[in-house]
């Protein structure tokens, strides 16, 4: 028990009894501050609730409905103005649309008031201008249906005067050519003058005429009532045309008994069917221009109604604002209230955690962590051989005895550790050793090809000048047989009188396989040429710059590394490809140099075609049969350079090769297929004669190598370079 007490005494020296009181001391003023800030939310929460259900739906519903109310109003006019029924229907959809959100605010408004005589108001306002819209709705559908049946009724009418005109014209014609000839018809003989030119003719001509006149005014005092504007002139067309129908019928009366009376007295009852009769042309007329009266009316009605109903909601919206307003005033007088609270209590709690950082946390504690932290920082440095001081009875005191125990194993861990880095650092030496061995013996091996390749260029150059004495003997010889072939081509010509003709078509026949046999061995002679020269061009060093036509020097390389594979692997073949602009011009370069960059990348290209045969043939035998490989050379003046690409569908390079092809030494390829000197000796070439030469290339289908030259070299000599 004894114990228990003295540990408790002792405790309250350590820094966690001081952290709880400074920490519980903080959580006390936080809770009053919560406390506080609970109580002056909560009335702000009431208020703004009553703000937020009464207040502010009131004067929502208010807004939405002087807005609605404003949109309905405008619609009735467009609702009027439809000319067709889908514009007629997209105008209805609309209006039904915010009647639908009117009637919506409006149950809002109800739900949010208090009700009143405002409210009531606002109520029948509403109804008035449905019930008006709906109105103008039917009026303006009975509207489009007689609108439709006038406008059948102008079509028949037009019908119905075009019919009466086939009929009448020629009835009236027919009727004065036989009042005044006596033919009714054609191949019979003439009457009577008594009888033709008679009055009974001579009046059935007269009602013939007045017929189609009478005609012709019905149909105009129908067609003009169609244009009319005023409802008070369709009344005496009416009766004008109930005149017109007295005259004709009189005259279809004198007619009777007429071959074309009948179809005309069918054509006239109708058209006094389609004016004058019930549903016809005058009453349809009539009771268009009623609705529109009507509908005239209501608008105006709308308008009044609108404005009346705007000002009940703005003086709804006014009382709401006014109560929102009074309800503002009580929350900020208790937001007031609350902060003046929270800054007391927010001070004393500043004033105490500033008492308590700088007697407890400044004095106590920072000054002996910031001590141990420095020690620790110094040990940090390797001063592992100064005691850590600890002094009292708190965490800090325990930390530096840790720190102390700590320094005295890493003091023997750092005598260790030394041991063991030198011998690391003995390794390491060793390990380098080795690399620098293994890259001199590769550099070895590496210079006894270049050996190897210098004598064989050497022996090359050799066999190229034994090869050209027979085969300057072969091309002289060749040249000689032609002149001769020519001689005696004129000896022929000059005794063909003598010799018959089937002798002579032998003997031309054989010159001829002769000479064609001469230009064969002169053309391929004069290819075996080309070869040897690059052979010896290729065992010589040179640095002068001289014309060089590029596109011959690339076919010419091309063709020496194309025998050159053949001859390696007869097996292999690839198709070579040439697209050269003749536009190209000769250059200032060191054809040599240039030959040795084309004929490495020719020589890259067939081996590239070849891994990639040889690599088919045993993953994939059948897709081998289809593998066909190729080489495309091409060259074009673009500006100022001249650009040159060599592009196979061999294996391609992955992008780390990329990164490496041009460094010295670097290689994929066998030591008896090469070095690693090629791409980059390529690259010395090229830049050496002012150009870039760049790679593009995709894995398993494609390598394109680009070399870009100017047209004028721009240095005054070029350094030779080596095999």
């Amino acid at each position: 028990m004894i114990d228990k007490a003295r540990s408790l005494l002792e405790g309250r020296f350590r820094l966690s009894a001081q952290m709880y009181v400074g920490v519980g001391g903080a959580v006390a003023l936080t809770l009053s501050a919560s406390l506080v800030a609970w109580l002056s939310f909560d009335a702000i929460g009431d208020r703004t609730n009553r703000v937020r259900e009464e207040s502010v739906p009131e004067m929502v519903a208010s807004f939405g409905i002087a807005q609605y109310t404003g949109e309905l109003a405008a619609a009735a006019p467009r609702l009027t103005s439809a000319v067709t029924t889908s514009e007629f229907q997209q105008v209805v959809n609309l209006i039904d649309a915010n009647q639908s959100l009117f009637e919506q605010q409006l149950d809002l408004l109800t739900a949010a008031g208090d009700g009143g005589e405002r409210l009531t108001t606002i109520r029948q306002l509403a109804d008035q201008l449905i019930q008006s819209i709906e109105t103008i709705k039917a009026d303006k559908q009975e509207l489009l249906d007689l609108r439709n049946r006038t406008t059948a009724i102008s079509i028949e009418l037009s019908l119905l005067q075009q019919r009466l005109d086939d009929i009448l014209i020629p009835a009236i014609d027919d009727q004065l050519f036989y009042t005044m000839t006596g033919y009714s018809e054609l191949g019979g003989g003439p009457v009577s003058t008594q009888e033709h030119f008679s009055e009974t003719e001579f009046y059935r001509y007269r009602n013939v005429a007045d017929l189609q006149a009478a005609a012709n005014t019905a149909t105009q005092l129908l067609a003009s009532a169609f244009t009319v504007s005023d409802s008070a002139f369709i009344e005496p067309l009416r009766e004008r045309s109930e005149a017109a129908r007295g005259r004709i019928e009189r005259s279809l009366a004198v007619l009777r008994g007429t071959e074309y009376a009948p179809p005309i007295a069918l054509i006239f009852n109708r058209l006094f069917d389609i004016s004058l009769g019930s549903g016809g042309g005058f009453e349809l007329l009539a009771r268009t221009h009623e609705l529109n009266q009507r509908q005239n009316e209501l608008l105006g009605l709308n308008r009044e109604v609108a404005v009346a109903l705007v000002d009940e909601v703005d003086g709804l919206v006014q009382s709401a604002e006014t109560s929102v307003s009074v309800e503002s005033e009580a929350t900020e007088q208790s937001i007031l209230q609350g902060r003046l609270l929270l800054v007391a209590i927010a001070t004393l709690s500043i004033v105490g955690a500033f008492l308590i950082v700088w007697l407890f946390v400044g004095k106590v504690l920072l000054r002996r962590i910031q001590t141990l932290s420095n020690r620790m920082l110094r040990m940090a440095d390797g001063d592992l051989e100064t005691e850590v001081e600890i002094r009292g009875r708190d965490e800090v005191a325990e930390m530096a005895g840790a720190l102390e125990v700590f320094r005295q194993h890493a003091y023997e861990v750092q005598r260790l550790n030394l041991v063991e880095q030198l011998a690391g650092e003995l390794q390491g030496k060793n390990d380098e050793l080795e690399r620098v061995l293994d890259d001199l013996q590769n550099a070895q091996d590496q210079i006894i090809t270049q050996g190897k390749l210098a004598a064989l260029g050497e022996l090359t150059a050799g066999v190229a000048h034994e090869i050209r004495n027979p085969l300057n003997f072969v091309n002289n010889f060749s040249e000689a047989s032609g002149e001769l072939l020519e001689e005696l081509q004129e000896i022929l010509d000059e005794i063909a009188d003598d010799v018959d003709d089937e002798q002579m078509e032998y003997i031309q026949e054989v010159t001829g396989d002769i000479a064609g046999n001469m230009v064969r061995i002169k053309s391929h002679g004069d290819r075996a040429n080309r070869i040897v020269h690059g052979m010896l061009a290729m065992g010589r060093e040179s640095t002068e710059l001289q014309q060089t036509d590029l596109n011959a020097l690339i076919e010419e390389y091309t063709q020496l590394a194309y025998h050159s594979g053949r001859a390696t692997d007869p097996d292999m073949n690839i198709e070579i490809k040439a697209d050269f602009d003749p536009e190209v011009p000769p250059i200032q370069a060191v054809s040599q140099d240039l030959g040795r960059v084309f004929l490495n990348l020719v020589t890259n290209s067939w081996h590239a075609t070849e891994d990639k045969r040889d690599a088919l043939r045993e993953q994939d035998p059948e897709a081998a049969k289809t593998y066909f490989p190729g080489l495309f050379t091409s060259t074009r003046l673009i500006g100022e350079d001249i650009e040159i690409r060599f592009r196979d569908n061999g294996t391609g390079m992955p992008q780390d090769v990329v990164d490496k092809i041009f460094n010295p030494f670097f290689t994929t390829k066998a030591t008896s297929r090469g070095t690693g000197l090629g791409l980059s000796l390529v690259m010395d070439i090229v830049r050496s004669h002012g150009g870039t030469i760049e790679v593009e290339t995709d894995p398993g289908e494609f390598t394109e190598f680009i070399i870009r030259l100017p047209k004028h070299n721009p240095a005054s000599g070029v350094p030779a370079t080596s095999t």
